[in-house]
């Protein structure tokens, strides 16, 4: 059997996706992007560039955000991933609301990973200034160049938490 067949072949993975550990049969080349959202059911990541340049696919994996369509599943195993849904499973958060009071939210397609690189700067710095803010998403694209809106939704929520100047 060739290498190429045996990353076809499936294989049981335990993910432990937004705190819940789910079973699921996957080949071994499957990204961790495609495992949640064809394996999980969680469609909130969206599929895009598939090389890591766009954003869209943002997950935190241990807390941290990543391109979930550079890491295969089974890496996941093992670790806490975090996705839009499960930052967001009570209902919308401050960050999201304020995307939303911003008029940030245009096509929508580019959100989920712009919220959760947002969160995560947010997490590591509480008072960014706009050019952090703007260092700290140049990972994730904007077809729709809604850039303006939402450094004012996180430099908002910032505030709101606390922590803007």
């Amino acid at each position: 059997m060739s290498a190429a067949e045996r990353d076809d072949e499936p294989v049981t993975v335990v993910l432990t996706v937004n705190g819940e550990a789910r079973t699921v049969s996957m080949p071994v080349s499957r990204t961790l992007l495609d495992a949640l959202r064809d394996d999980v059911g969680l469609p909130g990541s969206k599929t895009c560039c598939a090389e890591g340049e766009c954003g869209a696919c943002a997950v935190f994996l241990d807390g941290k955000v990543v391109s979930s369509c550079l890491v295969l599943g089974v890496e996941a195993e093992g670790h806490e991933v975090t996705t839009i849904e499960g930052l967001s499973s009570e209902g919308l958060t401050d960050l999201q609301e304020e995307f939303l009071k911003a008029g940030a939210v245009q096509c929508g397609f580019c959100i989920p990973g712009q919220v959760m690189a947002a969160e995560f700067l947010l997490r590591c710095n509480h008072s960014p200034d706009q050019a952090e803010i703007r260092e700290g998403m140049a990972g994730n694209l904007c077809r729709c160049a809604g850039y303006e809106r939402i450094v004012a939704a996180v430099q908002a929520t910032a505030a709101r938490r606390g922590g803007a100047q």
